[in-house]
């Protein structure tokens, strides 16, 4: 006998979600911060192995850094790096075989780069992380709550992974997630569409760029 939940065909997902009680509107704090999730060379290099298949996210997050930039609001960045053959990559190293490529004893050391579009600057702080949540091993809630920040607005890759990770962290960690939609990427449409619909029911806002970077520009 099937265990699976009944079908609604009358209604489509967001109402029934939205009749469930999800999707309540987290508002926004009087001081956010951006960060750049992993925007590093091996997602946008065509031919390599965690290639997106394009830019679009890029171009979009590279916008919404400017726009804090010129709003004064903080930029903060992560990028993923590991010892020598991941010995400190744990579980989740030997599961995802493409985390290799930003071992210190790579072959390509370059695809950990992050992309020229959204360099940080000198002044902004670049976390190194092991994990897929930008908080998990980091110093990003100590330096959030120092800062007195209270939104987390977050661009980056990928969106099913540690675009995700973060902002279930970030909520969980007292800080209202802000993800722009136009600003993180994934390798298929499919887990794209599907996490973003998850995420915004559940865990943060999902807010295009136009708005976030309206919002940044009157900070």
């Amino acid at each position: 006998m099937s265990s699976d939940p009944p079908a609604r065909p009358d209604r489509n997902l967001a109402e029934d979600y939205s009749s469930a009680g999800f999707g309540r509107t987290l508002e926004w704090g009087e001081s956010p911060a951006v960060i750049v999730i992993d925007m590093v060379r091996a997602y946008f290099q065509p031919g390599a192995e965690l290639y997106l298949g394009g830019r679009d996210c890029l171009e979009s997050a590279a916008r919404v850094v400017q726009a804090a930039r010129l709003g004064g609001v903080p930029v903060l960045h992560t990028r993923v790096a590991y010892g020598p053959g991941g010995v400190d990559g744990g579980v989740f190293y030997r599961k995802v075989a493409a985390l290799r490529h930003f071992a210190a004893d790579a072959e390509h050391p370059e695809l950990g780069e992050i992309m020229p579009e959204v360099a940080p600057r000198p002044d902004e702080l670049v976390l190194v992380k092991q994990y897929p949540s930008a908080f998990f091993g980091t110093s990003l809630s100590a330096t959030l709550a120092a800062a007195r920040i209270d939104t987390l607005v977050i661009c980056g890759v990928s969106t099913s992974g540690c675009v995700r990770a973060t902002a279930v962290d970030a909520i969980s960690h007292g800080y209202p997630p802000v993800v722009v939609r136009q600003a993180v990427g994934d390798r298929d449409p499919r887990p794209h569409e599907a996490n973003l619909f998850d995420l915004q029911a559940k865990y943060a806002e999902v807010s295009d760029e136009p708005e976030v970077i309206e919002r940044l520009k009157r900070r």
